[in-house]
């Protein structure tokens, strides 16, 4: 049995949160080796919990702004292509001010971007060696061979995730793929904005509606799976895998919203410097 507690204290200066997070598991490890589908198991809450505690720490560090402070004013349409120089950024949009849509051959490129991205690579090696480290898959076996199998079958859930839910669907269904920063607000209210954009998004004609998207897309994705993933086609590994992908994407949308203010409280770099570096 898991236990898990997580105790969250918080508490407000001028312009920054702190926030505080203790966990803590107890596993027996007869437990952890009586079976691979437990090994399987903690693997994804390991990685779900990994993630979460990643984004809360984004948005504690994080400096608070003041919409009501603020001028509306047109945004700078600069991105940079990359996070931390590896993740793909190629679907922000700084802000809906003059929001104009996009046509189907601008979204089904931008799923071609990302999908051919070197970040998408590393993501799917990173997760193929975390596939094998758990042996989540024993039909892939082991050593070099077995890797390939693995770093495939991630690749692949990328790029058919990627191409579902940002050029498929959105150009049948006139949704617009991009994520729209917020820039304003607290850190709170900004991090709940990021995570919610797997909810909703906008429509071509304007306006928000709910994100059919994003969860046809990836369950289009993981339905297509079960072709290249032999010991995971019951409808409980559908479920987590679904919820893996649009779990990376809510934390892929906290990235985005913070980047900027990541990139000014962690260098004395111009921005404009930081992200022409960041493009490379």
């Amino acid at each position: 049995m898991v236990s898990a507690e997580i105790n969250v204290t918080t508490s407000s200066e001028r312009s920054r949160m702190k926030t505080q997070i203790e966990f803590s598991t107890n596993l027996p490890p007869y437990q952890l080796l009586k079976s691979s589908a437990i090994t399987r198991i903690f693997a994804k809450c390991a990685r779900n919990l990994s993630a979460a505690v990643a984004l809360t720490w984004l948005a504690s560090v994080a400096p608070c702004q003041d919409a009501s402070r603020m001028d509306p004013a047109p945004a700078d349409t600069h991105e940079s292509r990359h996070i931390f120089g590896i993740i793909p950024n190629y679907r922000t949009y700084p802000s809906l001010f003059n929001y104009q849509p996009l046509r189907s051959g601008e979204k089904f490129q931008l799923a071609t971007e990302d999908s051919l991205d070197r970040g998408t690579f590393a993501m799917a090696a990173g997760f193929g060696g975390l596939g094998q480290l758990t042996n989540s898959n024993k039909s892939f076996g082991q050593g070099a061979a077995g890797f390939g199998r693995y770093f495939g079958s991630s690749y692949g859930d990328f790029f058919i995730g990627n191409y579902m839910s940002e050029a498929v669907y959105p150009s049948i269904l006139h949704q617009d793929p991009r994520y729209f920063r917020r820039g304003t607000g607290s850190g709170a209210s900004r991090f709940g904005y990021a995570l919610s954009r797997v909810l909703w998004t906008q429509r071509d004609s304007g306006g928000t509606q709910f994100n059919y998207s994003e969860w046809l897309g990836n369950s289009t994705a993981v339905a297509i799976s079960n072709a290249y993933y032999p010991d995971q086609r019951s409808a409980g590994s559908a479920v987590s895998k679904l919820v893996m992908q649009v779990g990376v994407d809510a934390a892929g949308n906290v990235l985005k919203e913070f980047w900027p203010d990541i990139l000014r409280k962690f260098s004395k770099k111009p921005h404009d410097q930081l992200a022409a570096g960041a493009k490379r």
